[in-house]
Parts: structure tokens; C-alpha cells; sequence
């Protein structure tokens, strides 16, 4: 741009202008050289500036210099909600500052760890009920059956991340009703718990324990399981849900769990570790609403148990894609999980594997129920 030094006042030029909207371009150029000749204006200086004070607008356009940010490039502009489509934020490199967070800081993986190069691909719920998942929808080699042909399907869609067969157990259940300790909890048989670890024996299988535990706390239930715990395939879930520590029936309120409660699990698994000469843990955490883990910024990792904060809601695949976004992408801890349900009432449709593939973080824990 031209610089001018002005001696004289700014009311010259002024008038200049003013008497250029009511006078021909030429009588103006005139009259120009007699009033700023101490300016040092060429008249094919002043004569561009009148062409610009008279050019139409869309030309003033187009010679004014772009904003620096205009010519920079733009970063995607993502979406949640109904529309967002392959704009969602929950998606890698659709605009998300949060996609920065992942992978977290964490303890590097021991030997015989399961994560992160495998993926876990697990059938949730419990033989007595057909309700409450699909380990109990069938029959068990039918079931089996259809573990096999997941396991493939995902093996071939990402062949880096080889699928750990798993049976996820509900071990301690929720209750609507007190019982006889007031726990609002029931404890499954023994028998029943080494039903479902040998059938997870005949496939390769790891198999999770869950708690849910309605009144009761970990620090009650899990000792129970040690005896169970104790062996190099068995893993751990907890479920915020059913945690219910305002004294609510369980079902009737969403629960929740405090760091504190997952860093007593976390302890609880790496002594177990320690103490049989184990694997690394697994430590599944459902989370089916934000509240439902409090303070996750302070859950302390170890390298002796692996902690995925597995996200536990139901409906249309976007409403899902906008509940981990909210509080797995958002509130980073080590691993991320992705809940799959069998029935069209809870998702609406399901949610397509290569979809699921797409999120950031990848899911490395898949639970289908």
C-alpha cells in the first residue's frame, strides 16, 4: 500500500471526496492537483482512488486484500446430533480438538497383556435370562456358534488388531427386591459360573466376571470372586448402573461409581496380579451416562491392569456416536469400548461395524448384548 505524509489537515482531502459524489471524475482530477499539491498526489493516484470510491460493489470486493485466515486451511467442520453424518465429531479428523487426547499418557503394555493388539470382541448377559443379553438368548453351541462367525467378521475387517474371543458374565445381578441381606443384589451359583468358563475353555476364550453390585460395594464383592479372578483368563467388569449408593433400587435410578471406586478395583486386580504371578487384568467399566463415572480425571493407571471405559448406550447409531463423544473421547482414561445390542428396540439400527472402526479412539473392547 502507497504511504502519504500529510502536512496539511485531513479536512482538505475530505472535501475532496465530498465534491468527487457531486461532480464528474474529470472536473475532480482538475481541481485535485490545485488543492494537494503540498500532498505529493499524482492524479493516477487520486484517479484510482476516485475509480474505487465510484466502481460498483461487488469490484470494491474484490480489491480488498483477503484476511490472513481465509487463505490458511480450513480444518473440517464436524457435527453432532441427527445430522452430522460422516461429519461427526466423535470421528477422527472431522474438526475435533479432543482428537489430540488419544492415546492417553499410559504405562507401557506387559508381557501377556491383551491390549491394545488385540481386540476384544465379547457376548454379554447370563444364561438364566434371555432378557438381559445374548449369552443367554441361545443355546449355548448355537451361541458359541455365532461368537465364531463375529470373531471372523471382525478379524477380517481389521487383521492388525487380531479378535480375543470373550464371554462376559453377570455374576452378581442387580435386584428389585431387598433379599435376605438387604443388598439388593443375588450372587450367581459357583456351578453356573463354571458352566460359562468352560465354554469359554472350548473357544479360546478369555471370560469377564460382572458385578453389579445394587447395595452392596466392591469391597464386599470382590473378594468372593478371587477364587475365580485368580485364574490367567478371567477378567473383570463393573457397572456404575447398579451402583446405587443413595440407597435407590436398583433400575428404578441410574448408579454410579467415583474414581475412588475404580482405583480400589484397579488395586484390588494388580494384588491379585502380584500375588498369583498373572497376566495383566483386564478392568471393563460401563459407562451409561456421564454421571455414572465420577472424577474419571483422577483414575490411576497401572501397568498391571488395563482399564476400559466402555460406553454403554443404546439407540440410533448417532445418538451413540454423540454419547462417546460426550464421555469416552472426552474424558480420556486408557481404553475405549463400544456396546452393541442384538435387538432393534435398543438400537435403531445397529450400528455398522466399519462405523465403529471409524471412531476415535478405536474401540478395542466390543460388547454385544
Amino acid at each position: 500500500m502507497t504511504r502519504f505524509s500529510l502536512p496539511h489537515s485531513m479536512s482538505a482531502i475530505s472535501q475532496l471526496f465530498v465534491a468527487a459524489a457531486a461532480m464528474r471524475p474529470q472536473s475532480v482530477l482538475r481541481r485535485a492537483t490545485v488543492i494537494l499539491p503540498a500532498l505529493a498526489l499524482s492524479t493516477t493516484v487520486l484517479a484510482a482512488a476516485l475509480s474505487a470510491q465510484s466502481a460498483p460493489a461487488s469490484s470494491k470486493k474484490t480489491q480488498t486484500a483477503a484476511p490472513a485466515d481465509s487463505i490458511r486451511p480450513k480444518r473440517p467442520a464436524g457435527a453432532l446430533g441427527p445430522h452430522s453424518g460422516d461429519r461427526h465429531l466423535a470421528y477422527r479428523n472431522t474438526g475435533s480438538d479432543l482428537d489430540s487426547l488419544w492415546p492417553p499418557k499410559m504405562p507401557a503394555p506387559l508381557p501377556g497383556s491383551i491390549l491394545p493388539a488385540k481386540r476384544v470382541i465379547a457376548y454379554y448377559g447370563n444364561p438364566l435370562s434371555q432378557r438381559m443379553g445374548i449369552l443367554g438368548e441361545f443355546e449355548p453351541q448355537e451361541m458359541l456358534r455365532k461368537l465364531d462367525a463375529e470373531v471372523a467378521e471382525w478379524n477380517r475387517l481389521d487383521p492388525q488388531h487380531p479378535a480375543q474371543p470373550a464371554l462376559h458374565l453377570i455374576a452378581v445381578v442387580a435386584q428389585g427386591s431387598p433379599g435376605r441381606d438387604g443388598k439388593y443384589r443375588l450372587r450367581m451359583d459357583s456351578t453356573l459360573i463354571e458352566k460359562v468358563y468352560g465354554w469359554a475353555k472350548s473357544r479360546n476364550a478369555i471370560m469377564f466376571v460382572d458385578v453389579q453390585v445394587g447395595h452392596s460395594t466392591l469391597q464386599q464383592e470382590l473378594p468372593w470372586l478371587e477364587r475365580f479372578l485368580k485364574r490367567p483368563e478371567v477378567h473383570l467388569g463393573i457397572d456404575p448402573e447398579f451402583s446405587m449408593k443413595d440407597g435407590k433400587v436398583p433400575g428404578r435410578k441410574i448408579g454410579t461409581y467415583d474414581a475412588a471406586d475404580i482405583n480400589y478395583a484397579t488395586r484390588y486386580l494388580g494384588e491379585l496380579v502380584e500375588k498369583y504371578q498373572l497376566p495383566p487384568k483386564i478392568l471393563v467399566v460401563h459407562r451409561f451416562t456421564r454421571k455414572g463415572v465420577t472424577n474419571a480425571d483422577k483414575i490411576r493407571l497401572d501397568p498391571k491392569v488395563q482399564v476400559v471405559m466402555h460406553m454403554d448406550g443404546f439407540g440410533a447409531p448417532w445418538l451413540k456416536r454423540d454419547s462417546f463423544y460426550s464421555y469416552i473421547k472426552k474424558e480420556p482414561v486408557q481404553f475405549a469400548g463400544w456396546k452393541q445390542f442384538t435387538k432393534p428396540k435398543n438400537d435403531k439400527p445397529t450400528t455398522p461395524r466399519t462405523e465403529i472402526l471409524r471412531l476415535w479412539p478405536v474401540p478395542l473392547y466390543i460388547q454385544i448384548q
